[in-house]
C-alpha cells in the first residue's frame, strides 16, 4: 500500500444548489443530518451538514449563476427524472438498519422511488432524487437470515 493511501477516508461531499436552505432541510428530514458551523465566504453562501452517526459531512454551496454546470444530474443530458435509471447513474448511497421504516418515510413524503435488491436478494435498495435532482440510494444492512 502506498503511503498516501494509508489512513485515507472520505471527508465530505459537496452539492451546488440555487436553494441551499431547501436542500439542507431535505437532508435533515430524510437522513438526520445536523447543521454545523459554516465559514463565511462572503460572495456566496454555504451550509455545512454532518451525519451524526459518522464523520461524513455534506457541504451545500450556493450555485454560481454564471457557470454552465447542469443544475442536477438529470438535466445534464435529459429532463427525465426517473429513479429507475439511478442504479446505473450518478448517485450517493447511504445504509440504514431500519430499511422498511425508512422506505415508508419516503412514501409518506410523496417521494418517487425505485426499489430493487442485489442479485443475492440479501440487500434491498431504494433509489430517489433530492430536490435538486441528485441521485440517492439507500440500502438495507445485509440480511443474514
Amino acid at each position: 500500500m502506498a503511503a498516501a493511501e494509508e489512513g485515507v477516508s472520505l471527508n465530505h461531499i459537496s452539492r451546488e444548489s440555487t436553494d441551499i436552505k431547501r436542500l439542507a432541510n431535505f437532508y435533515r428530514q430524510i437522513f438526520g443530518f445536523e447543521e454545523v458551523e459554516s465559514p463565511k465566504f462572503g460572495e456566496f453562501k454555504v451550509v455545512w451538514l454532518r451525519l451524526p452517526s459518522s464523520s461524513l459531512y455534506l457541504h451545500l454551496i450556493e450555485r454560481n449563476p454564471s457557470n454552465n454546470l447542469p443544475e442536477g444530474p438529470w438535466s445534464a443530458a435529459s429532463p427525465v427524472k426517473d429513479p429507475s435509471h439511478l442504479p446505473r447513474g450518478h448517485h450517493l448511497c447511504f445504509s440504514v438498519p431500519n430499511f422498511q421504516s425508512f422506505l415508508q418515510t419516503l412514501k409518506d413524503k410523496g417521494i418517487e422511488t425505485f426499489e430493487k435488491s442485489l442479485p443475492n436478494g440479501k440487500i434491498k435498495q431504494v433509489f430517489f432524487f433530492d430536490p435538486d435532482g441528485n441521485g440517492l440510494e439507500v440500502a438495507s444492512k445485509e440480511d443474514s437470515s
